[in-house]
C-alpha cells in the first residue's frame, strides 16, 4: 500500500520520521500547518496518518470511532497490536501512553483498493478544514482563534457505514456545529459518505479551539492570506 512510504516497521513495532510525516500532511492530505514541518519546535506527527496506518493494518469496519489522546512526537516508536479487539489503543513502545484509542464492530472490509480510496477521500477533505471550514463556522459564532498562537486540536472521529461493497467515496460536508465555553470551543463537523452518488455512511469530526476571542474579519484574513502564501510557497518549493 502507498502508506508504506510514511513509516518503518519492525513486527508491531512502528516510527515516523518528521519528514515522513510531514510529507504525508503536505502531499496526501495538503495540510500546511506548521506544527508538522520537520523542525517545528513543537512537532508531531499528523493525526491523519496514523487514523490511515490503523485503517492500512486492519481494514475498514461498519462502525470506527477514533479519539487521539496525546501528540506523538519526534522519535517515539508506536505499537500496534497484533489481534486487536473491538476496543484498542495504539501506544507508546517504551511506555504506557496512549496516543490514539479505537473502536470498531460490524463487518470488516480487508479490501486494499476501497482503504486506500477511503484514507485519500478523508484526508483530503480533514486537511482542508482550515480555511475552508473553520473560518466560516468562526465568522458565524463571532469568534476566533488567536492569531499569535492558532491553537485547535483533533478530539477525534466517528463514522458509520450502511454497507462495505462500494467504490469511489466522496466525503460531503454536512452540517456543523461549535459550541463555544469561554476561550475553548468544541467544532463538530458532520459528513456524509457517498459512493457514485448515493449515501453509503456517514461521519462526525470533533476539533478543539483554544484561546478563543471576539472575531476581528482583518486579523482572520491576514491568517487565512499567510496561510495560502505558505502553501503556495511549499508546493514551489
Amino acid at each position: 500500500m502507498f502508506l508504506t512510504q510514511f513509516y518503518q516497521r519492525e513486527g508491531q513495532i512502528l516510527e515516523i520520521t518528521p519528514q515522513q510525516a510531514s510529507t504525508f500532511a503536505k502531499s496526501i492530505a495538503e495540510d500546511f500547518n506548521p506544527i508538522h514541518d520537520p523542525d517545528a519546535k513543537r512537532f508531531c506527527v499528523p493525526g491523519d496518518l496514523m487514523f490511515s496506518l490503523v485503517l492500512g493494518d486492519y481494514g475498514i469496519s461498519q462502525h470506527m470511532s477514533f479519539s487521539f489522546e496525546g501528540m506523538l512526537g519526534a522519535g517515539r516508536q508506536i505499537c500496534f497490536p497484533a489481534a486487536p479487539a473491538e476496543s484498542f489503543s495504539i501506544q507508546d513502545a517504551e511506555s504506557d501512553k496512549t496516543y490514539l484509542s479505537v473502536k470498531r464492530s460490524g463487518d470488516v472490509s480487508p479490501c486494499p483498493g476501497l482503504t486506500e480510496a477511503f484514507i485519500r477521500s478523508y484526508v483530503a477533505f480533514s486537511g482542508h478544514n482550515f480555511p475552508h471550514i473553520l473560518v466560516p463556522l468562526m465568522e458565524k459564532h463571532q469568534v476566533m482563534i488567536n492569531p499569535a498562537r492558532p491553537l485547535v486540536m483533533y478530539e477525534g472521529m466517528t463514522f458509520t457505514l450502511n454497507r462495505l461493497n462500494f467504490e469511489n467515496p466522496e466525503l460531503v460536508l454536512g452540517e456543523t456545529e461549535l459550541e463555544v465555553d469561554g476561550k475553548r470551543g468544541n467544532a463538530i463537523l458532520n459528513f456524509d459518505i457517498k459512493s457514485d452518488g448515493e449515501i453509503v455512511g456517514h461521519g462526525s469530526k470533533k476539533l478543539v479551539l483554544s484561546g478563543l476571542r471576539p472575531y476581528c474579519s482583518e486579523q482572520i484574513q491576514g491568517m487565512v492570506d499567510a496561510y495560502e502564501q505558505r502553501k503556495q510557497t511549499l508546493k514551489e518549493s
